[in-house]
């Protein structure tokens, strides 16, 4: 049976004198993903989220016309079907009876927890980092974050025309872009940023930004405008399981980043009858999607 874990596997945990064993716990980060998507349980195979396109602005009506009458209608649908995610290991009975050092075989579990907790982050964290490739096309045939968006009043955008990195301008700019959003009619809507997403690498830069009461990098007396409009409530969120050092993402208060928690994660054991082998192992199953674009503006750097 491959990934049996035998006396052989770790041969000094039979032999007395081992001060520490290392290499397989550290400091953890907190769960990450919880900044990138809203939460909600599912109870089905799959999850549908269904654009509903309403009324546009009223014409003028002249005296003795008739109304014109509008109609509501079926935009774009989202699919987001459940995986399942599953890792186990097993250990023989010689090797659980002959090891002297019960931690080992108790951190075990831990292990397989933070093998599983670091799975999700990373498919959490891919619909960010693919946000901005056109082979990942989300519900109306685009990336995540593009400049061409198609809606009933025109192509809309969620990223900047040219890629720009991160600073005081690219950032108001992107404010900009989400305060002058509609809906698909072209009706305005009241977009607001809640934080700036970043990888490591620009921790320092967007926390330069973003605290300081004056323009960064000036020698003028501005003040910083962004932090004085509170454009970003929920403050700087670092991630990272980001994978483009550059890229940077604005989250909106519109819904619509969802991980859909399927069934929540679970350990169970059991003992094999005919080798006697003790098994381990953890399941979950969820999906993590998108189905408003408008939740998420940003851009890729350069």
């Amino acid at each position: 049976m491959p990934g049996v874990i035998t006396t052989g596997s770790i041969p000094k945990a039979l032999w007395p004198g081992v001060q520490h064993f290392w290499g397989i716990f550290y400091n953890e980060h907190d769960a990450q993903y919880k900044d990138l998507f809203d939460t909600e349980s599912s109870y089905k195979n799959y999850e549908e989220d269904v654009q509903v396109v309403s009324f546009g602005l009223a014409p003028s009506k002249s005296q003795g016309s008739s109304v014109v009458y509008d109609s509501e209608s079926q935009g774009f649908t989202n699919r987001s079907t459940h995986v399942s995610y599953a890792l186990g290991y097993v250990v023989t009975r010689e090797e659980m009876e002959d090891n002297l050092y019960p931690k080992v075989a108790k951190r075990r579990t831990q292990s397989l927890a933070r093998s599983m907790m670091q799975t999700k982050e990373n498919v959490g964290a891919n619909i960010y980092n693919r946000g901005y490739s056109t082979s990942y096309p989300i519900y109306d045939g685009k990336p995540l974050l593009a400049t061409d968006h198609p809606t009933q009043a025109g192509d809309q955008q969620n990223k900047l025309t040219v890629a720009a990195d991160l600073s005081e301008a690219s950032l108001e700019n992107l404010c900009i872009l989400a305060r002058k959003a509609t809906d698909d009619r072209g009706l305005k809507i009241n977009l607001m940023p809640e934080s700036l997403i970043v990888p490591p690498d620009l921790e320092f830069e967007a926390t330069r930004i973003l605290k300081s009461y004056l323009q960064s990098n000036s020698d003028t007396n501005d003040i910083n405008a962004l932090m004085a409009l509170n454009k970003f409530p929920k403050g700087i969120k670092t991630n990272v399981y980001l994978t483009d050092d550059s890229a940077y993402f604005i989250r909106t208060d519109c819904p619509g980043l969802v991980h859909y928690e399927r069934s929540p994660i679970e350990f169970t054991q059991d003992n094999d009858f005919d080798t006697e082998n003790f098994k381990a192992k953890a399941f979950e199953r969820y999906s993590f999607t998108t189905y408003d674009w408008r939740s998420i503006y940003g851009s890729e750097g350069t």
